[in-house]
């Protein structure tokens, strides 16, 4: 599976959109699979905080994770889940000490697998998050949507996007909003994804989903 976090969403021509939604749903994967580097990049920022100034923990456990933190920073999700045969991995660390190196060594855990394929394993780690951060917790469930939609589990991967953006007060909930969106229109519910769409002009007109969301709008209406 690419851990590229940099795919670029294609052109759409309104006038040229795309008749059936199974080739939709193919060109919009990866979109919907994969997060953008900018928010990789704020999780990131938000699990250092989390793990090194508000969540105590064991020193030993700490001191534990950090070279499995290295690994994830770096886009190793192989050895930062499974160690580099001196250094633990997230699972053997979850196994040793569970919680005591803080809660998320469980949301690192589903990160990486998802990255992995492991969509089971990447749901069952994401599910065990348990953290009070209302970025990380919107970002475990739109993983879990990630996985899946990975799984081609539509309806599920339609709820945890929900769930998401329902608990993301802020600019992000808009990309859990598009990827609710498209799972819409790949399910044949095109009312509803447009529903979705009109909540991110409303509400996150400055959001990057924001800038492009007209596109998506047209598509719809277009097509009616």
């Amino acid at each position: 599976m690419s851990t590229n976090k940099n795919v670029q969403e294609p052109e759409i021509n309104v006038s040229e959109a795309l008749s059936k939604t199974e080739k939709f749903f193919e060109t919009y994967k990866n979109h919907i699979i994969y997060g953008s580097a900018a928010v990789i990049a704020i999780v990131a920022a938000v699990l250092l905080y989390h793990n090194f100034v508000t969540l105590p923990a064991q020193q030993e456990a700490m001191a534990q994770t950090f070279t499995a933190e290295q690994y994830f920073r770096n886009g190793d999700f192989e050895k930062a889940l499974n160690g580099d045969g001196n250094a633990l991995g997230f699972n053997q660390i979850i196994s040793d000490y569970g919680t005591k190196s803080g809660e998320a060594v469980y949301f690192y855990a589903g990160i990486c697998n998802l990255q992995l394929g492991n969509y089971d394993e990447a749901i069952s780690n994401l599910k065990k998050y348990n953290g009070k951060d209302e970025i990380l917790s919107a970002r475990a469930l739109a993983c879990i949507g990630d996985a899946y939609a990975a799984m081609n589990n539509l309806e599920s991967a339609l709820n945890s996007y929900k769930s998401a953006a329902a608990a993301s007060d802020n600019v992000l909930a808009a990309n859990y909003l598009l990827k609710a969106g498209i799972i819409c229109e790949e399910m044949g519910k095109p009312a509803e994804a447009l529903k979705l769409y009109e909540e991110i002009k409303t509400k996150y007109s400055q959001s990057p989903e924001g800038y492009e969301i007209n596109k998506y709008i047209s598509r719809i209406q277009n097509a009616k």
